[in-house]
């Protein structure tokens, strides 16, 4: 028995072990982890702040877009108001021309008689010189307005080739900010894929991270679990060795010797009733939590052991677990038994490992004669069949 013990407890030893090993190294995976998922999100953050700029950006370049756009509509209706005023002038132009040249032909083909026939049908003196001052008035009037036209007309020309070209510049103008805005796009379009394909990055990190700390715990919770069984052998032991030297003991019924049977940490809380209703872990159609422990169904009346030694901390009547018993094995082991038909042990009893403590039965919420044997550590419970 010793011997045996010496290898479960080596075998507890070797497995704490391994498994503080893979915490340790779990941990230096999960921190690689986090320092990536830090980086991930900064760089995040830059090509973020990147678009923001890009589209502050575009924005502007939108709005002057839409400014130029309205200063060529404005440019569009100068350049049209000129080229009508242009058309008028060059209109102006023609009539005082015509009127001029006709003047001057009636005179040339008159000759010198008809304004001699001007000159000396005068009344007088000052009736003459009056004429002649007419004559020489007239012909200077015309060439004056023709003058006055013509500067007109090339007013006219300069104003709207310099509309004209003002117009030219603007539609270059607002050609490079079409350019500028496709450009914009195009970039904020390659940062939104950046942006997407970090945050991939990021998911998938984050998941890979959620697991990596996931499989941590669990690590964490089987060295609990193992270290948890190893003071509980080396309890059931101590114990054992006493009730050997003691020759049997008081705590237990006069009805019935303990029953110790199994290779475990624990024994067989019912040895024989091997069938399970029920198995830890189990979503049962009735039930969407996860069943908390196992059930061995067996005729009523059956009696049912102690799992390993430890101390009595419940014995009495639950609504749901009817007639159970909680045992405290120490170090936060703790195993419960429900629905007997009665029990035979009481609160702050000491029970050695295979005790008989109770009889099967269907009290509680049940729905026919079985144990329901359930082992918690540090409130939690675990699998039965890890401590058997």
């Amino acid at each position: 028995m010793k011997r045996r013990m010496r290898k479960v407890t080596a075998l507890v030893l070797s497995v704490g072990m391994m498994l503080s090993m893979t915490i340790t190294s779990g941990a230096v995976t999960i921190d690689e982890a986090q320092k990536k998922a830090d980086e991930l999100q900064s760089q995040k953050s830059a090509a973020q702040a990147e678009k923001d700029t890009l589209a502050a950006k575009l924005n502007s370049i939108i709005d002057q877009m839409n400014k130029t756009q309205e200063e060529l509509s404005a440019k569009e209706t100068e350049i049209s108001t000129a080229e009508e005023e242009l058309v008028q002038a060059k209109v102006d132009e023609d009539d005082q021309y015509n009127s001029m040249k006709k003047r001057i032909k009636f005179m040339y083909e008159g000759g010198n008689t008809q304004f001699l026939e001007i000159l000396m049908s005068s009344s007088n003196i000052g009736d003459l010189l009056n004429k002649a001052e007419y004559v020489s008035k007239r012909s200077s009037y015309d060439r004056d307005m023709l003058t006055a036209f013509q500067d007109t007309v090339k007013a006219v020309e300069e104003k709207e080739a310099k509309l004209q070209d003002e117009y030219e510049k603007l539609n270059t103008l607002q050609s490079s900010l079409v350019s500028q805005q496709t450009e914009a796009q195009t970039l904020i379009s390659s940062k939104e894929a950046q942006i997407a394909e970090i945050q991939d990055q990021i998911t998938d990190n984050a998941n890979l991270l959620a697991d990596l700390k996931a499989k941590a715990e669990e690590a964490k919770r089987l060295q609990e679990e193992q270290a948890a069984a190893a003071a509980a052998a080396a309890a059931a032991k101590k114990n054992n060795s006493g009730s050997s030297s003691n020759g049997s003991s008081s705590s237990r019924p006069a009805s019935s010797g303990n029953v110790v049977s199994g290779s475990g940490y624990f024994t067989h809380p019912c040895p024989g009733m091997t069938y399970q209703s029920s198995y830890f872990g189990e979503v049962r159609s009735f039930d969407s939590r996860p069943h908390k422990g196992n059930d061995y169904a067996a005729p009523t009346g059956t009696p049912t052991y102690a799992a390993a030694a430890g101390t009595v901390i419940t014995a009495g009547w639950s609504n749901s677990a009817g007639n159970w018993v909680v045992i405290s094995h120490g170090n936060g082991l703790v195993t419960k038994y429900m629905h007997h038909s009665s029990i035979c042990v009481s609160a702050g009893q000491r029970v050695a490992k295979g005790q008989q403590i109770g009889y099967v039965g269907s009290t509680g919420y049940s729905t026919g004669a079985h144990l329901h044997f359930q082992v918690e550590l540090n409130g939690t419970p675990v699998n039965p069949n890890n401590y058997m």
